[in-house]
């Protein structure tokens, strides 16, 4: 297969090119050029934010799939249905569990609890500020969803990515805070009720991601191992890393530590299940993923 990457120049992004050439794909790169592309793939110079530039770099090219890994916004999704749309067969899309950003659902969440074709896009709103994009990160990708679900014609896929453990090379600095404050004994803000997560390791997001390239299914799916963690059973795992002590401190306004939500929405991911992936269970990679980021 020929296959686009947008973006992917870094952490589960650079694993899943690396899977996709080991399983004999040809691989495009494209991004702003501020990174190469991996050994072996082709690049593409261009900002995708600009559609006459999209156009002039892919002139001439298709692609049996294009996964898009740094759609944020609903006007990034409409250029990319214009221009992208007749050059391939597949668009997979890597959404985020943060369109669940409004449920509270003691309940596993399913895919529909966010029908993209029920969700009201709004271009008018400055998705071109990145504060404001980034304080609407959840809203930013359910707009592109919708977007692409607007058009019966598009053949695209939404991967909803779980929480993303493991790997020497994450950027996030949310394991750190953990690890920082627990080789301290410094207190931990969480809200005074803690609900668990999904979460997914960062080896199989990007095997999932591989795998889903592969498939004809469309639509949201979401993506994440079986189980899910707490903050407590997170730090409990760092405390053996590090040594320290865990103290948590409950807060009822303001800002927690990252991994710590005061409403419920742990996906289900029974309809990726159906269509035949087999997830672990965090149980059995959360040792290991927590060592990669602290050592």
């Amino acid at each position: 297969m020929d296959v686009l990457v947008i973006g992917g120049s870094r952490y589960f992004g650079k694993r899943l090119i690396a899977r996709l050439q080991a399983a004999g794909h040809r691989v495009t790169v494209l991004n702003r050029g501020s990174s190469p592309a991996p050994e072996g793939a082709f690049h593409v110079i261009a900002d995708r934010n600009d559609e006459t530039s999209l156009r002039t770099a892919l002139d001439g090219r298709s692609f049996d799939a294009v996964v898009d890994q740094v759609c944020y916004t609903p006007r990034q999704a409409l250029v990319a249905r214009r221009v992208l749309g007749p050059l391939t067969k597949r668009y997979v899309m890597t959404s985020t569990v943060e369109v669940y950003e409004y449920e509270d659902s003691l309940a596993p969440v399913p895919e529909e609890a966010v029908d993209p074709r029920t969700v009201t896009v709004d271009t008018g709103l400055p998705w071109d500020d990145p504060q404001f994009a980034e304080a609407h990160y959840g809203e930013g990708k359910r707009q592109a969803e919708a977007v692409f679900a607007a058009d019966p014609e598009f053949p695209y896929t939404a991967v909803r990515v779980a929480h993303v453990l493991g790997g020497e090379d994450d950027f996030t600095g949310r394991v750190g805070h953990y690890a920082d404050r627990i080789r301290a004994g410094e207190p931990i803000a969480v809200p005074a009720v803690n609900h668990p997560a999904t979460y997914v390791y960062v080896e199989e997001i990007a095997a999932f991601l591989a795998w889903a390239v592969e498939r004809e299914f469309t639509g949201p799916v979401n993506a994440h191992s079986h189980g899910t963690l707490t903050t407590a059973e997170i730090c409990a795992e760092i405390e053996k890393l590090v040594g320290g002590r865990t103290v948590f401190r409950e807060v009822e306004v303001g800002e927690v530590s990252p991994f710590s939500f005061a409403r419920s929405y742990a996906m289900d991911n029974s309809r990726a299940t159906r269509f035949g992936y087999s997830f672990r269970h965090v149980a059995q990679w959360l040792p290991q993923a927590l060592s990669e980021t602290v050592r």
